[in-house]
């Protein structure tokens, strides 16, 4: 069974902006509403370091954040020397690399320290496989944040085959940018045996109380995906 890392392997993270802005219908829209939502949470912190899970591919969150907020700090990191490599390229061609920290690894290679002011786990969640890896990240994300700190959190959640109609919805929008109808096929046979989504916004709910954060408070969805804010309690 590959590993969340190894499936994102050079061809994906080449292909990784524009797949995803497909697969995510407002993918631009909910990455910038995430960035107003951390602003809002930290208004007033003009030097707040932000931890970055799952920079890969885009690294979109950064280059968000970053127009936002000119005085912020980043530290970045993501298990995938090709997803990490595409975002270092982002990252240098927006003039960001000074103001970020790359890791190739995870959340656990970094000090256990409570230093971040703030933290974004963005398409990365449905990844993991099971619920106890799940709470896990969400744990070593919890201990490096600041008492109250923000968490943005976004994610596919249901089951696929459990929700016929947005999963046809799903397929009809990579219709809609022109794929043919073997690759409409080839995508839902991905989506359905690639990937470990929440069962339910109950479910992502739970996972956050259980790793220690409160209530998510969601601010934007798009057929399975959804985005939610929480803080460290």
């Amino acid at each position: 069974m590959l590993t969340p890392a190894s499936k994102f392997d050079t061809s994906r993270a080449n292909e990784y902006a524009r797949q995803s802005r497909i697969a995510l219908a407002g993918y631009d829209a909910c990455h910038e509403l995430a960035a107003c939502m951390l602003a809002a949470s930290l208004e007033g912190s003009q030097t707040a370091r932000i931890l970055v899970v799952g920079v890969g591919g885009t690294a979109q969150e950064i280059i968000t954040l970053a127009a936002l907020e000119p005085a912020w700090q980043f530290t970045a990191v993501d298990p995938s020397p090709p997803m990490l490599e595409t975002a270092r390229e982002h990252l240098q061609a927006n003039g960001l690399l000074a103001r970020t920290e790359l890791l190739l690894g995870t959340v656990d290679d970094l000090p256990s320290e409570p230093t971040f002011d703030a933290a974004t786990l963005i398409g990365v969640l449905h990844h993991i496989p099971g619920d106890e890896p799940k709470q896990q990240l969400l744990r070593a994300i919890h201990s490096r944040l600041k008492t109250n700190a923000p968490l943005i959190v976004a994610a596919n959640h249901h089951a696929y085959a459990s929700q016929p109609l947005l999963l046809n919805a799903w397929g009809q929008r990579w219709r809609q940018q022109g794929a043919s109808a073997d690759e409409v096929q080839a995508k839902l046979g991905k989506i359905l045996q690639g990937a470990d989504p929440p069962h339910s916004e109950a479910a992502v709910q739970q996972l956050l109380q259980e790793s220690g954060f409160g209530e998510g408070l969601r601010f934007f969805s798009s057929l399975f995906w959804g985005a939610w804010l929480t803080y460290k309690s």
